[in-house]
């Protein structure tokens, strides 16, 4: 039975309390809004904290889930100064960074548009292509990458940027901001189109090419080579660990 207090309109009608998001691959900014639980789900939960479960499906408020399908869409890119259609569905057989970032013609934006347009060739070795999204038009995108870097612009990138002005592809993913522009979510998304990392930042700051690059090369070989997992930076070449007591006990002897 649920105590009296619990039921009182005063508690259902009180903030929810977070509770701690232990779901592996997921950062704590996964889930930094409130959850929205009906007021018939409330009275039935007795403590009264959020419940969180993970499930094999996509909301717009969370976004993918990291083992679950990444939402299609189809939008306006611009790549090679000209428009064109750019489908997730086209990708499959390839791996794909697809990176958010707020707004054109900011500060943070282009170091890290450029420095994964110059590295795209490593990308590109091993079978994956980067897509940057951002809620602008494909017309401020085209106007930003006819704009020189010593000016504040991009210059020519080696990947497509994607025109999301109805915000529908930052909502799918779960990396709209109250404000209305997109954090700066990356996600990592396999040959089949599945999600395998995930991450969302605040805006004042940048991600690393080099961190991204890791991640993916371990994701790779981990699906080449079920059996073995990848301990923390690890880099091709490097040893990696069996997934069993007495195989992490032969990694950590051989350290």
């Amino acid at each position: 039975p649920i105590p009296p207090a619990m039921s009182s309109p005063a508690f259902l009608s009180a903030p929810l309390a977070r509770a701690p998001v232990r779901a592996a691959g997921l950062t704590a900014t996964s889930f930094a809004r409130p959850l929205a639980v009906p007021a018939a789900r409330r009275a039935a939960v007795a403590p009264r904290t959020a419940v969180v479960t993970t499930t094999a499906h996509c909301d717009e408020e969370h976004g993918p889930l990291v083992g679950s399908k990444a939402p299609e869409f189809s939008v306006t890119s611009v790549f090679d100064q000209d428009f064109a259609t750019t489908k997730l569905g086209d990708y499959k057989g390839k791996y794909v960074v697809l990176f958010f970032y707020p707004l054109d013609f900011t500060f943070v934006c282009p170091t890290e548009i450029t420095a994964f347009s110059d590295r795209h060739a490593e990308f590109a070795a091993i079978n994956t292509e980067i897509l940057g999204c951002s809620v602008d038009s494909e017309f401020a995108h085209l106007a930003w990458l006819q704009t020189a870097r010593d000016e504040g612009g991009l210059g020519e990138l080696n990947y497509p940027l994607l025109a999301d002005l109805k915000k529908e592809v930052a909502k799918a993913y779960g990396v709209l901001s109250p404000d209305g522009v997109a954090l700066r979510g990356l996600f990592i998304i396999d040959k089949e189109g599945v999600v395998q990392h995930a991450t969302r930042i605040n805006l004042a700051f940048g991600r690393s090419v080099e961190e991204t690059l890791s991640t993916l090369q371990a994701i790779q070989f981990t699906q080449e080579n079920p059996d073995e997992v990848c301990p923390a930076g690890w880099k091709p070449g490097d040893v990696t660990m069996k997934p069993t007591p007495s195989g992490s006990k032969e990694y950590f002897k051989a350290l």
